[in-house]
């Protein structure tokens, strides 16, 4: 995410993570800018790794080229770690879906507020826990 509202979500997810008590995480630098994959944020708790893509945005629709989640998938399997897309909706709660769901056949995968509520899992879900 190379812009301000990317990275002050990506903050905020960040700041979630530790909030459990249990779970660190951090923002890769240059993740999108590098000519190797990387993710946004990288998230972990007693060897359980998350390689995590962020996106939030104040539209109805969220789209991400299959580059990057073709990207995400090939750090995750060369990290060890399970690839995740967080994707936020302005007024309302992060959710987190596994790129194997996502249509990947075109160009451009796009995300909607009905498929994230569907197929995402909360916060919650994903760490097994309770946030404040």
């Amino acid at each position: 995410m190379g812009n301000p509202k990317g990275a002050n979500a990506e903050r905020e997810l960040i700041h979630l993570f530790w909030k459990t008590k249990e779970w660190t995480a951090c923002r890769v630098a240059g993740s999108g800018s590098m000519n190797y994959p990387s993710p946004d944020i990288v998230a972990c708790k007693e060897g359980l790794v998350f390689a995590i893509e962020c996106k939030a945005t104040k539209e109805n629709n969220q789209y991400l080229e299959k580059r990057e989640v073709d990207e995400l998938i090939e750090y995750a399997r060369l990290a060890g770690a399970r690839p995740i897309i967080a994707v936020r909706f302005n007024f309302k709660q992060w959710r987190f879906l596994n790129p194997a769901d996502l249509d990947l056949k075109t160009a451009s995968v796009g995300i909607n507020q009905e498929l994230a509520e569907l197929r995402g899992i909360t916060f919650e879900e994903l760490t097994g826990t309770k946030h404040l």
